[in-house]
């Protein structure tokens, strides 16, 4: 990740607390584990998980013709099985937090009520950690670890590329409203993009 977009999401999480850079690859499951030791030898505990990987908007490929061994397995590790076992790693501190929130970075593209043809593997694997988010949230529930699902619409990013309308900063606003949650009566088990619902 480059220091401009360090930068742009410091500012987006500003007056929040102090934000700290911490290597983390998702594909990787001694580099969760290793993550998950840094934390909990330094902090004890975890207030917000935000799981926001995601790769491979395959849009030079169908369902039909999708490179299963490549593309499809590789967007699967990163964008479901990823998230899944940092959530994993990381539950035992988030339950040690007396209000701990999970944020999941999904798409509209994942959308069923929405989806069509398109860039299949991410579609799909989106779908799936929606789906992965809905199971958590009823698992969680009674453990006061709010977990929902956040759309950061089309954002400028390296894979939104330079012509998407929205900034990092705004993209990252529905995100921080997640992870922000009152404790009183905050969602769980929801699809959002800006605090507003989207369908399943």
């Amino acid at each position: 990740m480059t220091l401009k977009k360090h930068n742009q999401q410091r500012t987006a999480l500003a007056g929040i607390g102090q934000v700290e850079p911490l290597a983390l690859d998702v594909a990787d499951a001694s580099s969760i584990k290793n993550a998950e030791n840094e934390v909990a030898t330094k902090y004890g505990y975890l207030d917000v998980l935000v799981n926001n990987a995601g790769i491979n908007y395959d849009t030079w490929e169908t369902a039909e013709d999708a490179d299963i061994n490549g593309t499809v397995m590789q967007t699967i590790t990163t964008n479901l099985l990823g998230p899944w076992r940092v959530c994993q790693a990381f539950l035992p501190l988030l339950r040690k937090s007396r209000a701990a929130r999970i944020v999941n970075v999904s798409s509209e593209s994942g959308s069923l009520a929405e989806m069509g043809a398109g860039p299949p593997a991410y579609q799909v694997t989106k779908a799936a950690l929606n789906a992965l988010t809905r199971t958590l949230a009823g698992e969680l529930r009674h453990a006061h670890i709010l977990v929902n699902a956040v759309c950061p619409g089309w954002v400028a990013t390296d894979m939104g590329g330079a012509g998407a309308p929205r900034s990092v900063n705004e993209g990252a606003e529905g995100i921080v409203w997640a992870a922000t949650l009152p404790d009183d009566g905050g969602p769980t088990g929801g699809f959002f993009r800006d605090g507003k619902p989207l369908a399943w």
